[in-house]
């Protein structure tokens, strides 16, 4: 007979087979940015005015719009969702990939596929959400993982405080440096803080929303995770490179 409490508790938990959730989180954005109107490579859209359109009304579709949220209109309720797969450039895209993959499966490992995956979503709807609620009459459209992904950051400096990454500080001429993931999560955390008390209406960064899913996802790991399952001694370093 098959165990499925043992196996439901495996899938939880994680298992050998690698951070699939995040692998898959990578694929599933590069794969719908690769067919929307915003890559340029789909040509259903077309060119010029045709496919600006298509971008505007892709964004429309899929992003967040904080006036219609906080509306309550039942469609835009799953924007927050949505949004988290869609972005507005190859390097909007590339960036938030290179920091979901470097921290993300770290972070999966320690709490589980489904557990991660869950937290992932939540995060990232929170994160937009308290962008939302801030800016509650804004018409501008919000994409992108930029607020998950921030959540997985801030889980990840409570969990793994002491593993060391490499990263490329602008102030210390880009020289690739390896820091303890504290020291470099801080660093970008107050960057972020900063940017967001600095940010001015319209268009931009919604650096808000990364201090958001970054303090929400640090709390949910604090209240998670700190019985004991908090790694404090160095840990290997993280996979590839961080780039705040």
């Amino acid at each position: 007979m098959i165990d499925w409490r043992a196996a439901a508790l495996g899938a939880w938990r994680g298992t050998r087979g690698g951070p699939t959730v995040t692998y898959g989180l990578i694929a599933a954005c590069c794969l719908l940015f690769a067919v929307s109107p915003v890559s340029g490579l789909n040509p259903v859209y077309g060119t010029g005015d045709a496919l600006l359109a298509a971008q505007g009304t892709y964004f429309r579709r899929w992003g967040v719009v904080p006036a219609e949220l906080m509306s309550g209109e039942p469609r835009a309720l799953l924007t927050p969702f949505t949004a988290l797969f869609v972005h507005g450039s190859w390097l909007h895209l590339l960036g938030n990939m290179l920091f979901l993959y470097v921290f993300g499966a770290m972070a999966e490992e320690r709490m589980g596929p489904v557990g991660f995956g869950l937290f992932y979503l939540g995060t990232g709807y929170l994160a937009l959400v308290g962008y939302a609620v801030a800016h509650a009459n804004s018409e501008q459209t919000l994409v992108g993982a930029s607020g998950a992904i921030s959540g997985v950051l801030g889980a990840f400096l409570f969990l793994f405080p002491r593993s060391r990454v490499t990263s490329l500080f602008p102030f210390l001429f880009f020289l690739p440096l390896r820091f303890p993931a504290w020291i470099v999560l801080i660093f970008w955390f107050v960057l972020q803080w900063l940017a967001a008390r600095a940010a001015g209406p319209g268009p931009g960064v919604a650096y808000l929303s990364h201090v958001v899913g970054f303090s929400v996802g640090f709390l949910y790991a604090w209240g998670r995770y700190r019985g004991g399952d908090r790694v404090k001694a160095p840990a290997a370093a993280t996979e590839g490179e961080s780039q705040p």
